[in-house]
C-alpha cells in the first residue's frame, strides 16, 4: 500500500515563492507604481474581481514602456502569477506564455526559466504531471545558460529535484533517484539544509516504495539530522511528518510494535491536530491500521478510522480519505459486518476514482472481489484492466522522460561541440595575436635599445632629485587631499543633515499657524543660525574646536534622534548605558560618533523604506559600541556602489581604528554596528578638570 501523505511536503517545495516588495516612498517611480498595481490586484480581496484584474491591465501596460528588458519581463512574469493567485487560469496562460516568448526572444534565461517554473507549478497542481515534467525540464535546461554560481546552482537543482518528485510518482524509481541524489549533492555543497532534507526525505519514499525498507529508515533517520541545521517556521511540523514517515515504513514492513509507538505519539499530540490537522488525519489512519494488523483490536481501530474520516471531512482533505476507509470496510469485515463493509467499500471506490487515486483503486477492488461474491467477476475484470491500463500509463510516461532526458543530453552535447570548437578558434586567433604582438614588441625593442642605453646615464643622474621632488609633492596632495575630506566629511554628515532635517520640518508647519508651530519655527531659526555658526567654524578650520562642540553628548544624540523622528515619521529608539560618563569621552570620539548616527539616519530615511530605527551606545570594555538598527527593505551587503555618506562613516572608523560591520537581509533590515577604542578626558589635575568644565560650560 502506497501512502500518499509521504510526497505532500513536495508541493512545499516547487512553489515559486517569489513576491513584490511595497514602496513607502511618496513620489512613485514607474517600477514602484507596476509594483502598488499588482499588490493591489494580489491583496486587496475587499476590491471587486473585475477592479483587481484592471490593476493588472494597468500595470501591464506601464510594464510594457519600460525600456530595460530584465525589468520589463520581472514585472510581467509577477503579473502573471497574480492572475494565477485570483484565479484566472487563463489570464495565467497568456501573460505566461507572453513573457516565454519575449525572455527566449531576448535570450533573458532566467527570465524564460522562471516562466516555465511557473507554468510547471500550475500545471502540477491541476494534476497534469507529466506537462509539469516537461516545463520543469525547460526550466532546467533555461537555468542552465546562467553563470554558474550558488544561485543558479540552486535553481538548476530545484528544477531536477522537482522532476525526480514527478518521475517518483509514476514509479520511474531509478530516474527519480540519480536526479534527487544529484540534486542533493549540490545541496549539499551549497549548505543548503532545508533543501537537503526534502532530498533525504524524498529518496526515503523512493526506497519505501521500492520495498527497501531499512534504506527508507536511513534516509529518513539522515533526515531527521538535518533538520537540527534547519533554521524554518515549518521547521515542528517537519519534524512530525518524518516521524510519521518512519512510523509507515516500520507498518510496511510488519513492525507493528515499533510503528505503533510512534503513531500513538503523534495522535497524543493536541498542537498537531490543531495546527496541522491533514498530517493528524494521517497518522490516525496509519495509527487504526497498526493496531488492526498487530494488536487486532478492532474495536479502537474503528473509532480512529471515524475520527480521521470525521476530520478529511472538515478540512476537505479527499487524498487520504480513501485509504482511510478502505481500511474501515477491512476493519468492517473483519468485524463480520460485510453489508456496512461492501457499502464503505463503494464509498472509497467513488473517492478513489474522482481523485485519480489508482493505488488504492485497485486495492479496494481487489477488497470488494472478496467481500461480494456476487459480483466478484466483475470487480476482477475491472482490477485485471485497470491494472494494465495503469502500467500501460506508466510505461508510456516513463518512455516520454527517457526521451526528454535522451534530447536534453544530445543538446547539452552538441553545445559542448559547438562550445569546443568555439574555443578552438577562439585560441587560434589569440595565438596569432600573441605572436604578432611577440614580433612588434621584438622589433620595437631592438630598435629602442641604442637610445635607451643613450638616455640611461643621464636618467640616473636625475632620478635622485626627481625622488626628491615627488616625494615632497606626494606629501603635499596627501595635505590636500586630507584637509579636502575632512572639510567634505563636515559639510555631509553635519551641515547637510541638519539642513535636511529642518526642511523637512518647516516643510510640514508650511501650513499651520498655531502657538506650537511659531515656537517651532523659531527653534528652527535658532537651528539655522547654529548651522551658520557651523559653517564659519569650518569655513575658518578651526576643526579642533568644532570636535570640542558637542557639550553633552547624549542630550545632543537624543536632539539628533528626536528630529529625526519627527521630520521622517519613522519610529526612533534610543538606548545607553547610563553608568558611563559619556562627556568625558574626548571630543574627538564624540563628533565622529554623533557624525556616524547622523548619517546612518540620514540613510534610513532616504534609502531604508523603514518603519523604525533603533540606536544603542554601549561601552564593552575599552571599546564604545553604536549599533543602528531599521526594519526597512535592507540590501545586498556584498554588491551595489557605495556612496559619499558610506565612504565618509567608514573613513571616520578608519580614523579611529575602529572597526565597522552591516549585517542586511533584503525584505527584513539592516544593522550597522560600530566598534570604536575609548579614550576619556584625563582628569588628574585641577588644571585639567577646570579646563574640562569650561569646555561643558560649567
Amino acid at each position: 500500500m502506497k501512502n500518499k501523505s509521504l510526497i505532500l511536503f513536495l508541493l512545499l517545495f516547487t512553489c515559486c515563492g517569489r513576491q513584490s516588495k511595497e514602496s513607502n516612498i511618496g513620489i512613485l517611480s514607474e517600477s514602484e507604481t507596476i509594483n502598488k498595481w499588482i499588490n493591489s490586484a494580489r491583496d486587496s480581496a475587499q476590491l471587486s474581481l473585475e477592479r483587481r484584474k484592471q490593476y493588472l491591465k494597468d500595470a501591464e501596460y506601464t510594464a510594457n514602456t519600460l525600456s530595460n528588458d530584465t525589468i520589463r519581463l520581472d514585472h510581467l512574469s509577477r503579473i502573471s502569477l497574480a492572475y494565477k493567485k485570483l484565479g484566472d487560469s487563463l489570464g495565467f496562460r497568456q501573460m505566461n506564455l507572453k513573457v516565454q516568448r519575449l525572455s527566449e526572444k531576448d535570450s533573458i534565461f532566467k527570465a524564460l526559466g522562471e516562466s516555465h517554473w511557473d507554468l510547471a507549478h500550475f500545471l502540477n497542481s491541476y494534476g497534469v504531471i507529466d506537462s509539469a515534467y516537461y516545463h520543469y525540464e525547460k526550466a532546467f535546461n533555461s537555468f542552465n545558460h546562467l553563470p554558474i554560481d550558488s544561485t543558479s546552482l540552486s535553481l538548476r537543482n530545484r528544477m531536477r529535484f522537482s522532476m525526480g518528485s514527478i518521475q517518483k510518482y509514476f514509479k520511474d524509481y531509478l530516474g527519480a533517484e540519480a536526479n534527487v541524489a544529484e540534486s542533493l549533492r549540490v545541496f549539499n555543497d551549497l549548505e543548503d539544509y532545508l533543501r537537503i532534507y526534502y532530498c533525504d526525505n524524498l529518496l526515503g519514499t523512493i526506497a519505501s516504495d521500492m520495498k527497501n525498507y531499512n534504506k527508507a529508515l536511513e534516509y529518513f533517520e539522515k533526515s531527521r539530522s538535518d533538520l537540527d541545521k534547519v533554521k524554518d517556521g515549518r521547521r515542528e511540523n517537519f519534524i512530525r511528518q518524518n516521524q510519521n514517515n518512519i512510523a509507515f515504513v516500520y507498518l510496511e514492513n510488519a513492525e507493528y510494535g515499533k510503528a505503533e509507538k510512534i503513531f500513538e505519539e503523534l495522535s497524543r499530540d493536541m498542537d498537531l491536530k490543531s495546527n496541522n490537522p491533514v498530517l493528524y488525519s494521517t497518522a490516525l489512519v496509519s495509527f487504526a491500521y497498526t493496531v488492526f494488523n498487530g494488536k487486532k483490536d478492532l474495536g479502537t481501530a474503528q473509532s480512529l478510522l471515524k475520527e480521521a474520516i470525521a476530520i478529511n471531512d472538515s478540512v476537505g482533505f479527499s487524498v487520504d480519505q480513501v485509504r482511510a476507509k478502505q481500511y474501515l470496510a477491512e476493519v468492517l469485515a473483519a468485524q463480520n459486518d460485510t453489508l456496512k463493509a461492501i457499502e464503505v467499500a463503494h464509498e472509497a471506490l467513488s473517492s478513489a476514482k474522482e481523485t485519480s487515486n489508482n493505488d488504492h483503486h485497485l486495492l479496494i477492488l481487489k477488497l470488494l472481489t472478496n467481500l461480494d461474491n456476487y459480483n466478484a467477476t466483475a470487480y476482477s475484470n475491472e482490477y485485471y484492466a485497470l491494472n494494465e491500463k495503469i502500467n500501460e500509463e506508466e510505461r508510456i510516461i516513463r518512455d516520454k522522460f527517457a526521451r526528454i532526458r535522451l534530447e536534453t543530453d544530445e543538446v547539452i552535447e552538441q553545445n559542448e561541440v559547438l562550445t569546443r570548437q568555439k574555443q578552438i578558434w577562439i585560441g587560434t586567433i589569440l595565438g596569432m595575436i600573441v605572436l604578432g604582438l611577440a614580433a612588434y614588441i621584438i622589433i620595437s625593442q631592438r630598435a629602442s635599445n641604442n637610445k635607451l642605453k643613450f638616455e640611461q646615464k643621464q636618467q640616473e643622474s636625475n632620478q635622485e632629485i626627481y625622488n626628491l621632488m615627488l616625494s615632497q609633492q606626494g606629501k603635499f596632495e596627501e595635505g590636500k587631499k586630507l584637509e579636502k575630506k575632512r572639510v567634505s566629511e563636515e559639510l555631509h554628515d553635519g551641515i547637510l543633515g541638519e539642513m535636511l532635517g529642518i526642511r523637512l520640518i518647516l516643510t510640514s508647519l508650511n501650513d499651520k499657524e498655531d502657538d506650537t508651530a511659531i515656537q517651532q519655527r523659531a527653534e528652527l531659526i535658532e537651528k539655522l543660525r547654529e548651522v551658520e555658526e557651523e559653517i564659519r567654524t569650518i569655513s575658518h578650520e578651526l576643526s579642533n574646536a568644532s570636535y570640542q562642540k558637542i557639550h553633552n553628548f547624549i542630550v545632543s544624540i537624543e536632539e539628533l534622534i528626536n528630529t529625526t523622528s519627527k521630520s521622517s515619521g519613522i519610529e526612533c529608539s534610543f538606548e545607553f548605558d547610563k553608568k558611563v560618563v559619556w562627556d568625558r569621552l574626548v571630543g574627538d570620539i564624540k563628533i565622529n560618533a554623533y557624525r556616524i548616527v547622523q548619517e546612518s539616519l540620514q540613510n534610513c530615511v532616504k534609502h531604508s523604506r523603514c518603519q523604525k530605527v533603533d540606536v544603542s551606545f554601549n561601552v564593552d570594555g575599552n571599546m564604545l559600541i553604536l549599533v543602528i538598527a531599521d526594519d526597512g527593505v535592507g540590501f545586498d551587503t556584498g554588491k551595489g556602489k557605495r556612496g559619499i555618506g558610506l565612504r565618509n562613516v567608514i573613513s571616520r572608523v578608519e580614523k579611529l581604528n575602529g572597526t565597522l560591520s552591516f549585517d542586511s537581509e533584503k525584505g527584513v533590515g539592516t544593522t550597522v554596528k560600530v566598534a570604536l577604542p575609548t579614550q576619556y578626558v584625563n582628569l588628574d589635575s585641577p588644571a585639567k578638570v577646570e579646563e574640562y568644565r569650561q569646555m561643558l560650560n560649567v
